[in-house]
Formats: C-alpha cells, sequence, structure tokens
C-alpha cells in the first residue's frame, strides 16, 4: 500500500540569503526579504555598507577617533600641567602601571630615587618598589577649562596621593621636568588641527580655483594654471623654510599657529586644483550638466551642487593622503626650529628635545612623539584608502 505526502506538511525549505554585488568589495550576503533595501537605500548607507567590509581601515578608524578624542580634551587625559616644570625632576624614566596588586585589581606605579652623581653632575634614578603610589581613574588634578568655557580639575587617571596628579610620569620627563605624557596629550592636538585646518582650506581653493578654471576656459583658465605651475616649479622645503623664518619673532603663538596653516594650505591645493580642471573639462559636456544649466542653475550650483559630488571617492582620498602630509610639514618645520617655537607645544616641538645623541642616551623616550606621528600618518592613509574603496561606484 503506497503512502502519498501532503505537500501542504512539509514544510518549505528555509530561505537562502542572497549575495548581491556590491562596487568594490565583494559581494554582501543578505536576506532575500531584505534584499529590497539595499536598492532603495541612501547613497551614505552604501558607503558605509561597503566600507565595513575593509577591516583595516575599520580598525584605523578607531585608532582615528582616539587620537581627535584626545586632541579635543587634552587636559582631561593629562596627568600635570605640561608647563610646569621641576629642576630636580628632570629625566625622570618611564613609570609602568601595574593594574593588579595582591588586593586584585588596584593599579599602581611604583616610586623613583633620585641622585645627583658627583662625577657627571647629572640625576640618575632608580626604581623603589618598596614605594607604591596608588593610581585613580577620574582623579582631582590641575584645574583647566573644557573648551575654554566649563572650569574642572577632573582628569582620566591621578596619584591617589596629598600630592596631586604630578607624581605620575607615565612617559617620564623631559631635561626640565615637564611631563612628557602631558605634553605629548596637547601636542596631539595643536599637530592635528594643523592638519585639519590647512587640508579644509586646501580642498577649497583647489575645488573652487580647479573648477572655475575647468568649467570656464578661456582666460580664466590660463591664469589659474600660470599660477599653479609657479606654485609647483618652486621647491617646497625651502619656500616653507623661507616663509616660516620671515615670521617676526616677536609674534604670539596663536599668531604663528595661523600663520604655518596658511601658508601650508596655500602650496597645498595646486595638485587638487589640476586634478579638479582636468575632470571638470570632461563633464561640462555632460548630458546633466548641460540639462542644469538648460534649467536655470547658476554656475556656482552647477560646479558644487552636479558636478563636485561626481569626484567624491577622489576628494576623500586626496584630503585622507593630504592631512598627513600637513602632520609631516608642521612636524619637520617645527623640527628644525622654523615652525611653531616654545612655548607652543606640537609634535615638532617635542621632537627638538631628542635633537642631540646626549638626551637620545640619557632619555630615549623622548622619542615617542615620532612614534606619534607614524601611528596617526599610517592610520590616516589605511582609513583613506578605505573610504575611497568605499565611496567610489566605479570601483
Amino acid at each position: 500500500m503506497s503512502t502519498r505526502t501532503d505537500p501542504q506538511a512539509v514544510p518549505p525549505p528555509a530561505p537562502a540569503e542572497t549575495p548581491v554585488p556590491m562596487a568594490g568589495i565583494g559581494t554582501l550576503a543578505i536576506p532575500p526579504d531584505k534584499a529590497e533595501a539595499l536598492y532603495v537605500a541612501p547613497n551614505w548607507k552604501l558607503v558605509w555598507w561597503r566600507f565595513k567590509k575593509h577591516r583595516l581601515a575599520v580598525i584605523c578608524a578607531g585608532i582615528i577617533s582616539v587620537i581627535v578624542i584626545v586632541g579635543l580634551f587634552p587636559d582631561f587625559f593629562s596627568l600635570q600641567d605640561p608647563q610646569l616644570t621641576g629642576g630636580t625632576q628632570s629625566f625622570i624614566p618611564v613609570q609602568r602601571v601595574y593594574f593588579f596588586s595582591e588586593d586584585g585589581f588596584s593599579p599602581f606605579v611604583y616610586g623613583v630615587e633620585g641622585a645627583r652623581n658627583s662625577k657627571t653632575l647629572r640625576m640618575e634614578w632608580q626604581i623603589d618598589e618598596s614605594k607604591r603610589l596608588p593610581v585613580r581613574f577620574f582623579a582631582q588634578g590641575y584645574p583647566y577649562k573644557i573648551f575654554g568655557l566649563i572650569p574642572t580639575d577632573i582628569h582620566l587617571l591621578g596619584a591617589a596621593t596629598p600630592e596631586g596628579v604630578g607624581n605620575i610620569h607615565l612617559l617620564g620627563t623631559d631635561r626640565l621636568g615637564r611631563d612628557q605624557w602631558s605634553r605629548l596629550m596637547h601636542g596631539t592636538r595643536v599637530s592635528l588641527s594643523i592638519g585639519l585646518v590647512a587640508v579644509v582650506m586646501s580642498i577649497f581653493l583647489g575645488i573652487l580655483l580647479g573648477g572655475i578654471s575647468g568649467y570656464f576656459g578661456g582666460i580664466i583658465d590660463l591664469i589659474i594654471q600660470r599660477l599653479i605651475e609657479l606654485l609647483q616649479s618652486l621647491p617646497p622645503i625651502p619656500i616653507w623654510m623661507a616663509l616660516t623664518a620671515s615670521l617676526p619673532k616677536e609674534w604670539t603663538v596663536q599668531q604663528v599657529y595661523f600663520a604655518i596653516t596658511i601658508i601650508l594650505s596655500l602650496i597645498g591645493w595646486t595638485t587638487l586644483g589640476r586634478e579638479v580642471r582636468g575632470r571638470f573639462l570632461a563633464l561640462r559636456e555632460e548630458d546633466f550638466v548641460v540639462a542644469a544649466r538648460l534649467a536655470g542653475c547658476s554656475q556656482l550650483r552647477i560646479i558644487f551642487r552636479h558636478m563636485v559630488p561626481t569626484m567624491t571617492s577622489h576628494i576623500i582620498a586626496v584630503s585622507t593622503l593630504a592631512i598627513p602630509a600637513m602632520i609631516i610639514n608642521e612636524t619637520f618645520l617645527s623640527f628644525l626650529g622654523l615652525g611653531l617655537r616654545p612655548p607652543a607645544i606640537s609634535w615638532g616641538v617635542l621632537l627638538q628635545e631628542a635633537q642631540n645623541l646626549q638626551s637620545i642616551a640619557l632619555a630615549p623616550w623622548l622619542l615617542l612623539p615620532g612614534l606619534a606621528v607614524i601611528i596617526t600618518v599610517l592610520s590616516l592613509n589605511i582609513l583613506g584608502d578605505g573610504l575611497r574603496d568605499a565611496a567610489d561606484p566605479y570601483s
């Protein structure tokens, strides 16, 4: 006797995930009931989905986020006033933080004892394991203002002692006894902001002048292109050195900071300007540009609303690659004494302390600002590569 199977009694197979091709990254496995969302998703969401596939770029985005947070709130992450000096505290070695003791989780650092060598007359420091300095989170320290408005004295780390936060030196001290960790936190704000501000200004000039040159052509194109050729024919390093060296010595730190930012941005826009011009020469006769012109759109609206968005991926790549270049430019100018000068604090100013072999031999931790430059530059380059691939619809 044969049996028949009721087709309604057999459950249907579970729907398999449908691989959907994504530009530049292969495929995304999306369930069929959600595949329709891919075709109605806005552009920013498509870019985000593509960007998440680049795991290394996501990690670098996290690193850059931490660096930006440090740059926004350097006082919160500092241990003491970065300008506070102490003749008896020079060249204190790095103090390592131990997070566990016999009582469990109880962060502390060992104390240091110093004595001046009778022959070399320099301070020699030794770790004193019999003396422990408890470390506390969100400890009270020197007063400061958040964004110059909100007064507070709370710091991320501090010593739980009556003397305050100045007893801990996570990255040691320099020849004047200034805490290197605190100075590195404040140097992050200056060096990073110079790169960001200079790149924003150079990107704006490159898009504006390059777009005008490529869209209008004629005598305007001739003048802008000759200006670009003039700037590109000048050797950059001597020009930077000459311009920064010409700054008046009596200028304040803020004036020097603003002047260096302007100098870096005025020299760094030429390459992008020529690239934008070449792109606009190819786009100005496209159908969507002609349609916008016939619809009565203004010239600036056509440039910034219709033509510039087609270069989004390239502009992102250029921006993220230009920021490290600007940071390096400021660093080596300040390192040579031609950029920011003390009492300003930047990565280049901090590296000035490591200009001689004696400082490197006595305090190798003075080179750590160079490591911060390397990490920031590499992270920005990888992040830019991931953003470029994610934002490019033709990749």
